[in-house]
């Protein structure tokens, strides 16, 4: 028979295409040189307590791969082993753990390596995965049957109760148990997006987990506390709910006051501050008033104490009007000169003259012995000065002209200390008593009321210019007629 050319090439093509498919078929899809022959592949076999549903031809993965399959599942004394036929071409470490799977609750069952180890060498032809490392599933039916069993010991009435419960609890919650599902979903998706903080997370809490354990005696102490607290809510349940009612009204009243006190709690506060800085200071003065206070209070009851239960008809306080006047005389050195002085008699309130005006005699002079110069240094303890810039400056304390009267010549001063001066620019009121006379004299015809002290055996005071007089007719040796008549009679 003679074929054409066409019919020729028809037919080789036809030869080239069943050539290839037959090769498909054979090596890739019936893969008959390794079922047959064993090329490319090797075998494995895994030590299992039970089949677990595991049957031959069953799949085998490697990282959810398909990497072989089960060539036969045969009883032992000892269990079950189940040969596999793993391919050649990946690399699957010795130390792997063997687990039986289900695709589904009834599904077809499949064998799943997962490594242990990644650095171990690969498994090899002839190798057994032992029994420890393997595990199946639960039974179906054992697992059917344990749930069927704890579903009977449940109450029917209590699990109608928990339905009925249920549905109270969940009716015409379905948007927001939209939202919480999505909320959920959002976070899984999120945590698996991050899973890698999460894990390192997770493998760094045994320090915080430790030290929870480490503490536990400290936390079983704080719970027993809350303990106590809540058992005392409990037996106070009408109070706290009292409490509870009013809190609202109270609130708003609370608020209105906030509301009404908002212009000035402002300002008072911060005057508060100033307050506290200042009772920080002088903390220890406060400590000390509130130690002598009690004592000083007992003093004060104590004088109501004499005399009382008795027949004396005087009772309670002694006291004594014996006014030493003078003695010790007014300290007069550190003030403002005798001309700069105002007199008592005047009624106007000028502003008080610049600088630092006190009695400048020596600390432990008898005259004025309360005066600034010996108040106590609150910053600095053991320490007495006038002014806070002398106690924090650490200067000793110097008096003006070495303690004796200041007798208003600024070059009196022999310390360095300067003179009390008016302020720049002050007007200064002339003094009733100047260096031309005495007053009450004609060189001083305006005379106003001073003291100074008197010597009535000589006549002579100094005044309150600083300068020595004499006035004979107030001395005692002066003649003149001493009777009561005369003394109520003015002098000419």
């Amino acid at each position: 028979m003679h074929l054409n050319k066409r019919t020729r090439i028809q037919l080789a093509v036809f030869l080239i295409v069943t050539l290839v498919a037959g090769a498909v078929m054979i090596f890739g899809y019936m893969r008959l040189p390794a079922t047959l022959f064993g090329v490319g592949r090797y075998t494995v076999t895994v030590e299992l307590p039970v089949t677990g549903g595991l049957y031959g031809t069953a799949n085998v993965t490697y990282r959810g791969a398909e990497i072989g399959k089960v060539d036969a599942v045969t009883l032992t004394d000892t269990g079950v082993e189940a040969t596999l036929s793993l391919s050649s071409d990946t690399d699957i470490p010795a130390d792997v753990d063997a687990q039986v799977h289900s695709r589904s609750a009834v599904g077809e069952q499949y064998l799943e390596l997962i490594p242990r180890n990644g650095n171990s060498a690969p498994l090899q032809d002839g190798d057994v995965i032992p029994l420890e490392r393997t595990s199946v599933p639960p039974d179906i039916a054992t697992l059917l049957d344990t749930t069927e069993k704890s579903l009977a010991a449940i109450p029917k009435e209590n699990l109608s109760t928990v339905i009925d419960e249920s549905y109270n609890a969940l009716n015409g919650t379905g948007p927001q148990l939209s939202r919480l599902l999505d909320g959920a979903s959002s976070l899984s998706g999120q945590a698996r997006e991050n899973l890698d903080p999460l894990l390192t997370l997770i493998d760094q809490s045994a320090p915080v987990l430790q030290s929870q354990a480490d503490t536990t005696d400290s936390i079983t102490q704080w719970a027993a506390h809350l303990e106590g607290i809540t058992g005392q809510i409990r037996d106070h349940d009408a109070h706290v709910r009292a409490i509870l009612k009013n809190a609202a009204p109270s609130a708003d009243h609370v608020n209105a006051l906030l509301g009404q006190v908002k212009p000035t709690l402002p300002v008072l506060l911060a005057n508060l501050v100033s307050i506290g800085d200042v009772a920080v200071t002088y903390q220890r003065s406060l400590e000390q008033l509130l130690v002598l206070l009690p004592q000083g209070t007992a003093v004060h009851a104590a004088t109501l104490v004499p005399n009382l239960g008795t027949d004396q008809p005087y009772k309670g306080a002694f006291l004594s009007f014996n006014l030493n006047l003078n003695n010790p005389p007014p300290c007069t050195t550190g003030y403002l000169p005798a001309d700069q002085r105002r007199s008592p008699v005047d009624t106007d309130y000028p502003d008080r003259p610049q600088g630092d005006l006190y009695c400048r005699v020596p600390q432990d002079s008898p005259h004025n012995v309360r005066g600034a110069r010996n108040n106590p240094c609150t910053t600095t303890p053991g320490v007495r000065a006038p002014t806070v810039a002398m106690c924090e400056s650490g200067e000793p304390y110097v008096p003006l002209n070495d303690g004796t009267g200041w007798t208003g010549d600024p070059n009196a001063t022999t310390t360095g200390q300067s003179v009390p001066q008016p302020p720049v620019g002050a007007s200064v009121t002339p003094s009733s008593f100047d260096a031309t006379g005495p007053p009450g004299t004609s060189d001083n015809p305006s005379p106003q009321i001073a003291t100074a002290d008197y010597d009535p055996d000589t006549g002579t005071y100094v005044g309150p210019d600083g300068r020595a007089y004499t006035q004979t007719n107030l001395a005692v040796s002066t003649a003149k007629e001493k009777t009561w008549q005369t003394m109520m009679q003015p002098t000419a």
